[in-house]
């Protein structure tokens, strides 16, 4: 049984943008990596696969029940989802935001199992030091520690990520791959991301949308081809192998996001 299977599966705005007759499935503890231009349909695959969307048509099965049935507890004691920024609207100390992960399992009822285990997540991430600041005082990539922290602490088997490193700093970026990476083969992990050379680096395999379609999915090298990558994006690139042998983009640091 596959975490996830996504079974023709569209959904349109009003503007036209969405994804249309999209399919796939996710095996335990693979890593996919969603990515495609802009308006391809990634963040809308995230909040299809996180329920703040409903499918038009179509069905989503996690761990092979229908999402559709599912209420919103029991679906966040499976999954767990790291948005792009990470807004808080009362200013709760990091620990307390962190703990509040722990809500899908105790109800608000704290005990000392739920205190371990987000204090767990905290040090995971390098941020125990934090505990006590309230979020708001803190920089844009603490706050996005703080976030994972709290995803982590719901002891997810899967793991929705809408682009973890957007706007962070390289010690924020690597801190959050080397949690991420911890997690290999524990956890089922969906990446959206624009970096296409992180994606290659981290990702098992890569779903690559362009105008709410699947144009490819595969491993980085069966994705990642100069013409593949034209027709997606509408220009020319240059594909080589890093140093662990995955293909990137040969393009400047600057211009290595597409």
């Amino acid at each position: 049984m596959n975490p996830i299977a996504v079974r023709n599966v569209t959904y349109r705005y009003r503007s036209g943008t969405g994804i249309e007759a999209v399919s796939f499935a996710v095996g335990p503890g693979e890593r996919l990596g969603i990515v495609g231009p802009n308006t391809a349909g990634k963040s809308t695959l995230i909040r299809l696969l996180s329920k703040v969307l409903q499918p038009q048509q179509g069905q989503i099965l996690i761990g092979g029940q229908d999402l559709a049935t599912m209420g919103r507890m029991a679906l966040a004691r499976q999954v767990a989802v790291l948005p792009q920024e990470f807004q808080v609207a009362f200013p709760f100390c990091a620990g307390e935001v962190v703990l509040m992960g722990r809500y899908p399992h105790a109800g608000g009822a704290w005990r000392a199992h739920d205190r371990a285990v987000a204090w767990a997540a905290m040090d995971a991430v390098g941020i125990g030091a934090l505990a006590d600041r309230r979020v708001d005082e803190l920089s844009g990539g603490e706050r996005q520690l703080v976030s994972l922290a709290r995803a982590l602490a719901q002891e997810p088997a899967i793991l929705l990520l809408d682009e973890p490193t957007a706007h962070l700093d390289i010690r924020h970026q690597r801190t959050i791959l080397a949690t991420l990476d911890g997690a290999r083969g524990v956890r089922t992990i969906v990446l959206v991301s624009h970096d296409l050379n992180l994606a290659s680096e981290y990702c098992d395999r890569l779903l690559l949308l362009a105008q709410g379609c699947i144009l490819a999915c595969g491993p980085p090298e069966e994705v990642m081809t100069p013409d593949i990558l034209e027709r997606a994006y509408g220009c020319a690139v240059e594909i080589e192998r890093g140093a662990s042998g995955k293909p990137r983009l040969r393009t400047p640091a600057a211009q290595s996001r597409v």
